[in-house]
């Protein structure tokens, strides 16, 4: 008989929150889903570790941001969202939200016009590469994250020439994903356009608002103990049961802290071929990484994918799974092949990462569930604009994040497919990832046509 690992944590959890409120600390307990725990235990067990992060950077007229404005629709949004109100955590090694007060920084990043620059935006030319002495500043506030939070942070700069001055909206990956974004977005912006009416009365809407949050995890969590099936695992076993780990000799482990990035647009793709996109992007890093991987092993590529169970609440939280695609070498295989793969995956897209990484060591693969790339794809499309005093943000994007794999490609499908790749400097060279992004385009052009 299977075991699973997300009932496993339920029977935790619910012993931790049956006490809570009975002890000396009476602050209420919410559960996680397997994405959320993942970053915490990370964090647990490597207390030097980074936090995750997903940060969106916004380029305004300069003047347009009145900060104490933004703090306060930032505090209206934390208010309605457990998420960010209170602290992840892991107690007594489970990791759960400890609900407390709204978990939100809103400040001024000082620029040093005479610092030293953050990151390279290699090949950047004409892809909305936000460069300079803001940027870096912002990059430096970043990567100095605290580990015990906030959830959200919004940090503005702007350079003493700068005609437009940036915005990062940055959160916890715990609290968000991309229908977390589309959220906070639209919420900051709401908030910001009516700064005094509808305020709240303290407390009000809260403990719904908690409902609403522990049922759409409690949701999650069904699913994922559903999908942690004796078929599931029969599933990536036979898919994944070839990975193995890089030798230790390529790199540093760890995230990436000094990176560089190559940015392109295609033209956007329309009608039927847009089903195609998704798998000939798998197959497009696939080739960049076995370019700058130079053996002839298997990769594991990794993706979010997924969102919330039917009919549930509007909630911030991080309801993705990160699916693995195995990437072996060789040219470019036919896209419906590819496709019918990648629709096979998706009927077991709820098995829990920690499932899969079971499963394929189950089958024999010495992989101990490290990634050799990331795919994260966002349709702009569904997420609303920042707009602020009745301006809309102006969406960049900045080189020299850190990453968690060796390299990260995104793409972004809205008017254009916009495509971008950023690698690990400590790894590779950056004429090694330039060859790298070529071979990517070219597989994409190879597979979505001329076009692109």
């Amino acid at each position: 008989m299977h075991s699973s690992i997300t009932a496993a944590y339920l029977t935790r959890y619910r012993s931790l929150a049956s006490a809570a409120g009975t002890g000396p600390d009476p602050a209420p307990l919410l559960p996680l889903t397997g994405a959320q725990r993942r970053f915490l235990i990370t964090r647990h067990r490597d207390r030097l570790a980074r936090t995750d992060i997903v940060p969106l950077f916004f380029a305004f007229p300069r003047g347009t941001v009145d900060l104490a404005r933004l703090r306060l629709a930032a505090l209206r949004l934390a208010r309605r969202h457990p998420a960010l109100r209170g602290e992840f955590t892991v107690l007594r090694g489970t990791p759960v939200l400890r609900l407390g007060e709204p978990s939100v920084e809103v400040t001024r990043v000082p620029v040093d016009p005479s610092g030293p620059e953050a990151g390279t935006a290699a090949g950047a030319t004409g892809a909305g590469l936000s460069d300079g002495p803001a940027r870096a500043a912002l990059l430096r506030a970043l990567l100095d994250w605290p580990t015990d939070g906030p959830a959200l942070r919004l940090l503005l700069a702007a350079g003493p020439q700068d005609e437009e001055e940036l915005l990062a909206v940055a959160l916890d990956h715990a609290a968000c994903d991309e229908q977390s974004l589309g959220l906070v977005t639209e919420g900051l912006g709401a908030g910001y356009a009516d700064p005094d009416g509808g305020e709240d009365a303290p407390g009000a809407g809260q403990a719904e608002a908690v409902e609403a949050y522990r049922a759409a995890v409690e949701g999650q969590l069904d699913a994922e103990a559903r999908a942690a099936s004796e078929a599931a695992q029969r599933h990536w076993a036979a898919r994944l049961g070839g990975l193995a780990d890089a030798p230790e000799e390529i790199g540093p482990a760890g995230a990436a802290r000094s990176t560089g990035m190559a940015v392109d647009r295609l033209p956007a793709v329309t009608g039927a071929a847009r089903s195609g996109v998704f798998p000939a992007l798998l197959d497009a890093v696939a080739a960049a990484a076995h370019r700058l991987d130079g053996g002839d092993r298997v990769l594991a590529l990794g993706y979010p994918w997924g969102g919330r169970p039917a009919d549930t609440a509007p909630v911030l939280g991080c309801f993705l799974n990160t699916l693995v695609h195995p990437a072996p070498p060789g040219p470019p295989r036919p896209l419906d092949a590819l496709g019918a793969d990648w629709w096979d995956d998706l009927d077991h897209a709820d098995t829990p990462y920690d499932e899969v990484v079971r499963a394929a060591r189950s089958a024999g693969a010495s992989w101990s569930g490290a990634l050799d790339g990331l795919l994260t794809f966002e349709d702009l499309h569904r997420r609303p604009p920042l707009v602020l005093g009745g301006t809309a943000g102006r969406e960049v994007h900045l080189a020299g994040r850190p990453l968690a794999a060796p390299i990260a490609v995104s793409a972004s499908h809205g008017e254009d497919l916009l495509v971008r790749l950023a690698w690990d400097r400590e790894r590779y060279s950056d004429a090694a990832a330039q060859e790298a992004f070529a071979a990517l385009l070219a597989t994409l052009r190879h597979h979505l046509g001329t076009g692109a």
